[in-house]
């Protein structure tokens, strides 16, 4: 199995931050997308990544390497915001396309009940939307928000290594599942 991890943003992507500014939501996605390439190579998997290091690459580029490479999936690692300011939403939601194949159905319904089964998250469902890495990818592709960074409880749980690094062991353990 061949998959393509996007870590979503980039370092400098304007208004993706807490409230506070004291975390970006490229540091939450990049480190789940290490700590999941991790777990997925130590199962065997092909791992690549959309944009390594901290460059952001346009989502273009991101989806046509994916589709070159011919990968089995493509998931997109995101944390989620309700406005700019604190307030009291919380949950995880995972997103495929408003087309999207069974296969993709599949996976996200997979990652949805792993994450929010591990983390103990609020379970805001499987959702369809016209993202460009969902409608642009010719293979099943999903985009995961792990969490409220808008939300102050929520907002420490995404700075925190432990629950990076369950987010990363649920997704992989959903992937592994799926396949």
């Amino acid at each position: 199995m061949k998959i393509m991890l996007d870590a979503g943003h980039g370092p400098e992507t304007l208004g993706k931050r807490t409230p506070d500014g004291k975390m970006k939501e490229f540091e939450f996605n990049n480190a789940v997308v290490g700590f999941l390439k991790d777990e997925l190579k130590n199962c065997g998997v092909i791992v690549l990544v959309s944009h390594p290091g901290n460059l952001d690459i346009p989502l273009y580029e991101r989806t046509t390497l994916a589709n070159k490479l011919e990968v089995d999936a493509f998931i997109s690692i995101h944390a989620n915001a309700f406005g700019s300011t604190w307030n009291n939403t919380t949950g995880i939601e995972t997103f495929t396309y408003s087309k999207a194949s069974a296969q993709s159905t599949l996976l996200a319904k997979s990652i949805q009940d792993a994450l929010c089964s591990i983390t103990k998250g609020k379970n805001r469902g499987v959702k369809q939307a016209d993202f460009a890495v969902l409608r642009d990818t010719k293979m099943p592709a999903v985009l995961v928000e792990c969490g409220f960074m808008t939300n102050k409880i929520e907002a420490a749980l995404l700075q925190s290594r432990t629950y990076r690094i369950l987010c990363a062991k649920a997704i992989a353990f959903a992937i592994l599942r799926w396949k």
